[in-house]
């Protein structure tokens, strides 16, 4: 078994799970934050790297054709304003941007308008409801105090999905590795 702890998609951590009984067979899939990857017990270290690589590539492309569109995103804003913050966050329009590279969303409370950096996309739903849900605060509370972060409180998943961001944030800080040969790029 094998973990990265931070791969390319985004994901916390890839585990491969080696098998006797599996032949030829290679498949992969979601556990919450996890990418799991399932090959035979005989492949070498050079074929697990290159099916992982595959399969992640696979994933990300099944992942990418369901994305939400701004409708789904709208629609979810309403469901997670009714949910946790009692349907008082009414925006009057929730979009994908791609000219938020800094921020993860945006909100002008005057215009009712929620923006969310397209960077999101392909991250795991949690995450992309708690910067919706963070988006949909500020249109009731405009800053970050006390009474703000009491609304978020509600959202089970707050701290968790703060974490991935952070995660997400060091990683793009690190030196970029060579897939082949886990040295950094020149």
């Amino acid at each position: 078994m094998t973990a990265d702890p931070l791969n390319s998609t985004g994901r916390s951590a890839v585990e491969v799970r080696r098998s006797a009984r599996r032949r030829r067979t290679v498949s992969a899939y979601r556990e919450g934050d996890r990418t799991i990857v399932l090959i035979p017990e005989r492949m070498s270290a050079e074929e697990e790297a290159r099916w992982v690589r595959v399969m992640l590539e696979k994933l990300a492309a099944q992942e990418s054709r369901r994305r939400l569109g701004d409708e789904d995103l709208a629609e979810r804003a309403a469901q997670l304003s009714e949910q946790y913050l009692d349907g008082h966050a009414c925006p009057a329009s929730v979009r994908w941007v791609t000219n938020q590279n800094t921020r993860w969303g945006s909100c002008t409370p005057a215009e009712g308008s929620i923006r969310l950096s397209h960077r999101l996309q392909g991250m795991p739903e949690y995450v992309i409801d708690y910067v919706l849900l963070h988006e949909l605060a500020h249109l009731l509370v405009p800053g970050h105090g006390p009474r703000f972060w009491r609304l978020l409180e509600a959202y089970p998943r707050t701290e968790r999905a703060r974490g991935f961001l952070e995660g997400v944030v060091a990683a793009e800080r690190l030196p970029h590795r060579s897939a082949d040969s886990g040295r950094p790029e020149d």
